[in-house]
């Protein structure tokens, strides 16, 4: 197996886990008050009591974006080369019942919820997510990058095949596409910037029957993003936002990995900071980072905590998915 793809998938993973921690104890809360509350975030911090969504978690404790993240690595690794989207929808309700009986409160998104609501309620899988519009679909697509070469075609099919049961609306699976596409091309070898046009034109892709103008729209609101990377994190949350739409958080999460100038580390403290969905945004942002320069460019005093945090074992999801994009699974 390619060393340098395992070390980029690794990163990916890791990334997106160190990111989710850090930004854990400011989701939900504006810029100020996560100034007032906690200073600067400069490392892994408890939520405040009472955390609306955090409460009851440890300093550097993962949240769903990490988790659902490997359930769905887990998913395509069990289908694969399939992708069984019952099966999906079961182990998304899984979960959550698994966060309740945690006593925990980060459960499904918006998106997510009512199209599982409507797929119990008998709307067919093609159909229930039809209005998800929110960035639920980019914050776990990275197992998908991974396991698929930056191919824009079987990209945006393989996309859309995991996301549309959730995520159905055109800026969701756009945004999602251009994660995965910057993570692929990451495994591949690519650096952020240089990974960018091939993301962009991917964003740009719609599926069979898709709504063409929707991705143009979010591919222009990422490149809005770059642009506004420039003018500081200040800029970013007042010109393109923080909140769950997709075309607000995965848009930001570009401009924060720009503005970081592509380092994992710096994209995270960030976005920690910028306020609203800043665990997604983080994991994003730095998950793509990571993707594009390893390992190495993740502190490691900062991994090692992660782990003591959390059970976290990458490895085998790294190998099954590398696997997967080489065809052998």
């Amino acid at each position: 197996m390619n060393a340098l793809a395992e070390d980029r998938a690794l990163a990916a993973l890791t990334g997106i886990a160190l990111g989710d921690a850090l930004g854990m104890p400011s989701q939900t809360l504006d810029r100020a008050a996560i100034r007032a509350i906690y200073g600067r975030i400069e490392g892994f911090r408890v939520p405040i009591e009472g955390h609306p969504i955090s409460h009851g978690l440890r300093a550097a404790q993962v949240t769903d974006d990490t988790e659902q993240t490997l359930l769905l690595a887990r998913r395509l690794l069990a289908d694969a080369p399939d992708f069984d989207e019952s099966a999906w929808a079961c182990d998304l309700l899984a979960w959550e019942r698994d966060i309740l009986a945690r006593g925990l409160r980060d459960l499904l998104g918006p998106s997510s919820k009512a199209a599982l609501l409507a797929l119990q309620a008998g709307v067919s899988p093609a159909e229930a997510g039809r209005n998800g519009a929110t960035n639920g679909a980019a914050m776990r697509i990275a197992p998908v990058g991974i396991a698929t070469p930056p191919d824009p075609a079987r990209m945006v099919a393989r996309v859309t095949r995991v996301s549309r049961l959730t995520h159905g609306r055109g800026e969701a699976l756009a945004g999602a596409a251009a994660v995965a596409m910057v993570v692929s091309q990451g495994i591949a070898g690519s650096g952020f910037e240089a990974a960018l046009p091939l993301a962009l034109s991917t964003a740009r892709r719609p599926p069979v029957g898709g709504n063409a103008a929707a991705h143009q729209a979010m591919a222009d609101r990422i490149a809005l993003a770059l642009e506004v990377a420039t003018e500081g994190e200040a800029a970013l949350a007042q010109r393109i936002g923080t909140s769950v739409q997709s075309m607000e958080s995965v848009a930001c999460a570009f401009g924060v990995v720009r503005l970081a100038g592509g380092d994992p580390w710096e994209a995270a403290l960030i976005a920690a900071n910028i306020g609203d969905d800043t665990d997604t945004i983080v994991a994003m942002a730095c998950g793509m980072a990571a993707a594009c320069c390893g390992m190495v460019c993740l502190p490691a005093d900062r991994v090692a905590e992660l782990q003591r945090a959390n059970d976290l074992d990458f490895g085998p999801l790294v190998r099954g998915l590398l696997a997967l994009r080489q065809g052998a699974v």
